[in-house]
C-alpha cells in the first residue's frame, strides 16, 4: 500500500470515528462545530505527516504531532468510537485492525 492510500484510509477511519462520536454525544446528523474542527485538524495532520510511509496508523504513532489539547480530544473520540465501530462500520473496523496488524508485522520484519 502506498503512502497516499494509507493517508486516505487513516482520514476515512478517523472521520467516521469523529462522526460516530458526534452523533452519539452531541446529537444531530451533521458534525457540530467542535467535531468539525477536530476532523479538519486530524485531516490536516495526516496530510502533513512525514512518517506516514513507515508507520501503521496515527493511533499507533509514537511521535504524536497533535497539539496536546487536540491529542486529548482525539483520544476521547477513539476511546468512545473504537469499540462502537464494530457495530456501526464492521467492515471498516475489521479491515483497519487487519491492515494495522499487517503493517506492524511488516515494520517489525524490517527492524
Amino acid at each position: 500500500m502506498d503512502v497516499n492510500e494509507k493517508r486516505e484510509r487513516e482520514k476515512r477511519v478517523v472521520g467516521e470515528m469523529i462522526a460516530l462520536y458526534c452523533r452519539k454525544k452531541h446529537g444531530g446528523k451533521a458534525l457540530c462545530e467542535a467535531c468539525a474542527a477536530l476532523d479538519r485538524y486530524a485531516r490536516e495532520r495526516s496530510d502533513k505527516c512525514p512518517f506516514m510511509g513507515n508507520k501503521t496508523f496515527c493511533s499507533n504513532c509514537r511521535v504524536h504531532c497533535y497539539r496536546p489539547e487536540m491529542r486529548e480530544k482525539i483520544r476521547e473520540v477513539m476511546r468512545f468510537s473504537g469499540p462502537r465501530m464494530l457495530f456501526h462500520h464492521p467492515v471498516m473496523a475489521v479491515s483497519h485492525v487487519y491492515f494495522t496488524m499487517r503493517e506492524k508485522r511488516k515494520l517489525e520484519g524490517q527492524s
